[in-house]
């Protein structure tokens, strides 16, 4: 069986819906940081949210990389 051929036509698509739903789960954490009484909930939270911003941080270098990438490979 052979390998698929490496597709890389959809992940500037990809990575931006992935920027997208990181986005929305930062502001739903956000919302829920806001209602909680709970501190560790709280701080578990704001973890995650700090883990969220690296990735997003990772991701919009890596949707330029690829939407570079397509714009050379067009030409």
């Amino acid at each position: 069986m052979n390998p698929k051929p490496d597709d890389r036509r959809d992940n500037v698509q990809r990575i931006q819906e992935n920027i997208d739903n990181t986005l929305k789960n930062i502001s739903l954490a956000n919302d829920m940081i806001a209602k909680s009484d709970n501190p560790d909930e709280i701080q578990n939270m704001k973890e995650k949210n700090v883990r969220r911003e690296e990735a997003l941080s990772k991701m919009i270098c890596e949707i330029r990389d690829e939407a570079l990438a397509n714009k050379n490979n067009m030409k």
